[in-house]
């Protein structure tokens, strides 16, 4: 066994989440583990009890319990079946030496956690390059939520990209089909959220007062694209902020919650007929600054079921390529 330790965050992995931090530095150490040393203040930062999700920054002493040498012995590679490699790889819309981009289907988990088994960070080692290096999350998109993920090669890349991801040089645009049509067809929510005990249990995002000591900014700009008479319309979203949950919750504030989204839209969020139950959300693109000036995006198509039902509506998504492209950013 190995005794207490306190090691420094390094420059390197400033601004990283903590359980990313071990992930990369104790990667036997699983989401489970680290939970239950959290729960029992065994892992502190600055001598502070702290979540899993709390980032770090650079400087800061991480205490480290007593773990079993061959937790700290460096992870082998997971092994995973030809049939899981074949299915990553299906997902990559780009790569290069920097990063990869996947259209992550609804249904997929991006990291693991209670019940969940198969989740993108458990299929990366489909993935992995010629030179050996690792992949790594940069963000997260939620499970039932589809389109496009930012993957970094090797741990230089991903802090480079977790820094870049944190500022508001990152544009993301949603689309969303949503129960009625929002009104007016385009404008700003500017609707601050803090998260409550959800009536169907677990954590919800609710509309709150600036002044509530828990509310966080929340702002997302929305075009409704094309509608079903009064039915149903496609929506276009982008988020400025990026809290939890906050286009579902924002389009619910509208009285137009997206369809398939129980949480926030209750039992009346779905349609009749052959649409499907599923969550209709997808991260339709991504735009990233590369330097000097220059931008680079990652467009991911729709599937599944919303694709069906983009088709069913008669909803053409070749049509719009930019629905803020007039909007001041």
């Amino acid at each position: 066994m190995s005794g207490v330790q306190q090691i420094e965050v390094k420059e390197r992995d400033d601004g990283i989440r903590l359980d990313r931090w071990f992930h990369r530095h104790f990667p036997h150490v699983n989401h489970g583990r680290l939970e239950k040393l959290l729960r029992k203040g065994q892992i502190r930062v600055d001598g502070g009890r702290i979540k899993a999700s709390h980032r770090l920054e650079a400087g800061q002493l991480i205490r480290v319990p007593p773990l079993d040498e061959k937790e700290l012995s460096q992870k082998p590679r997971a092994k995973i079946s030809d049939e899981d490699r074949e299915f990553i790889r299906s997902l990559v819309i780009y790569e290069d030496e920097r990063l990869v981009a996947i259209n992550k289907p609804s249904g997929l988990a991006s990291q693991g956690g209670p019940k969940i088994v198969r989740h993108v960070d458990g299929l990366l080692e489909g993935l992995r390059s010629e030179d050996g290096q690792k992949l790594h999350l940069v963000h997260r998109l939620d499970k039932d939520t589809s389109g496009v993920m930012i993957l970094a090669r090797g741990a230089n890349n991903a802090s480079a990209l977790a820094k870049v991801w944190r500022s508001r040089d990152v544009e993301k645009i949603y689309w969303c089909l949503t129960m009625g049509v929002p009104h007016p067809p385009q404008g700003t929510i500017d609707l601050p959220l803090a998260k409550r005990m959800g009536g169907l249990g677990g954590e919800q995002m609710v509309a709150a007062k600036a002044k509530d000591p828990d509310a966080q900014s929340a702002i997302s700009h929305y075009k409704v694209m094309e509608a079903a008479a009064k039915t149903a319309a496609w929506v276009a979203v982008m988020p400025i902020t990026g809290r939890t949950h906050q286009i579902r919750a924002h389009m619910a504030a509208l009285e137009t919650p997206i369809v398939g989204d129980k949480k926030y839209g209750g039992k009346e969020a779905f349609l009749t007929g052959n649409i499907s139950k599923k969550m209709h959300l997808h991260a339709r693109q991504i735009t990233l600054p590369v330097g000097n000036g220059r931008t680079q995006t990652f467009v991911a198509p729709l599937s599944g079921h919303m694709q069906k039902d983009w088709a069913f509506f008669h909803f053409n998504a070749n049509e719009h390529e930019d629905p803020f492209e007039d909007l001041s950013r």
